[in-house]
């Protein structure tokens, strides 16, 4: 979440959001640079307002986030980093972080299409594509299409990227996406609540300090200000993304690929990021230890170790 975003919400949740950011365990956001970012810039896509951050100068990467993240929630304490190196661009998808969330039903392809028509925009081409989570589902089935050359007219060819990282990615298989549905049904608790802020922390994170009480305040703290509550709820009551499991056709993927997981994964388990790597021709498989769903967050040095020895 951006400090932009933090001003606009009530004081007390702000600042709920701020200790969490500052005090979170297990060094979480510990190493998240002193200067702040900068502020994301507004791209126009099908009508939609994209919010974006662009950093750096180099080879081009695009981050794309997960379910209920944003592009500073996911990528925020890596983008100083990645961005003394290279062009980075992490952008909050639509229905997410500070871009616009319209009521609509949400599929994978909803995703992959603005994310392309975000690319073509930005005259973005020769890129790393990196995902997480649902954003690893996201950036498979677009490498998928691009390098297929799968698109419903000349003007909306995805632009193709060099190479691929994937992390935790969701939509191995139908069996796997079907555990979005289980999940959904099964939660505990629904709304935003202090339950079922506790138990999706502990889904999350492998250290169980990420459930102390501080984390649980600051936690249901931005759940209650994100506002992307009906993109979540539209995403787990939609069934027609089982069709959009990649596991058939992730041999049309032939370039460079990273698969990197963490081992302690309740979410995603690391026999998906298996089938990802096996399925992939050449396609490497890093795990990391101790470490659940959200590498970036919880290991961040050693997320930058895989990554960076890739590229």
């Amino acid at each position: 979440m951006t400090a932009a975003l933090l001003r606009r919400w009530r004081p007390a949740v702000a600042a709920a959001c701020l200790a969490w950011l500052v005090a979170s365990p297990a060094g979480a956001f510990a190493a998240m640079p002193a200067a702040p970012l900068p502020e994301q810039q507004t791209a126009l896509v099908f009508g939609a307002r994209i919010r974006y951050f662009e950093m750096g100068r180099g080879p081009t990467l695009v981050l794309v986030h997960g379910l209920g993240s944003s592009a500073e929630g996911d990528w925020g304490k890596l983008l100083r980093t990645l961005s003394a190196t290279h062009r980075v661009l992490a952008l909050d998808l639509l229905g997410f972080g500070a871009s616009d969330k319209p009521f609509i039903t949400y599929n994978v392809q909803t995703w992959v299409d603005t994310l392309g028509e975000f690319l073509r925009q930005r005259q973005v081409d020769r890129f790393t594509l990196v995902g997480e989570s649902l954003g690893g589902w996201i950036a498979a089935q677009y490498a998928i299409q691009a390098l297929a050359g799968e698109a419903v007219g000349p003007a909306f060819v995805l632009p193709r990227p060099a190479r691929l990282v994937l992390s935790d990615a969701a939509g191995f298989s139908k069996t796997s996406v079907g555990r979005i549905f289980e999940r959904g049904e099964n939660r505990g608790p629904t709304g935003v609540t202090l339950a079922g802020e506790k138990q999706l922390l502990g889904a999350i994170f492998h250290d169980p300090a990420y459930i102390a009480d501080e984390g649980l305040r600051s936690g249901m703290a931005w759940s209650i200000a994100k506002g992307d509550g009906w993109t979540i709820q539209s995403f787990y009551g939609n069934r027609s993304i089982v069709d959009e499991a990649v596991a058939e056709r992730l041999g049309v993927i032939t370039i460079p690929t990273l698969v990197v997981w963490g081992q302690d994964d309740r979410l995603v388990p690391l026999d998906d990021g298996r089938g990802y790597a096996a399925g992939i021709p050449g396609a490497r498989l890093v795990v990391i230890p101790d470490c659940g769903h959200a590498p970036m967050i919880e290991a961040p040095e050693r997320f930058l170790k895989a990554v960076e020895a890739f590229l």
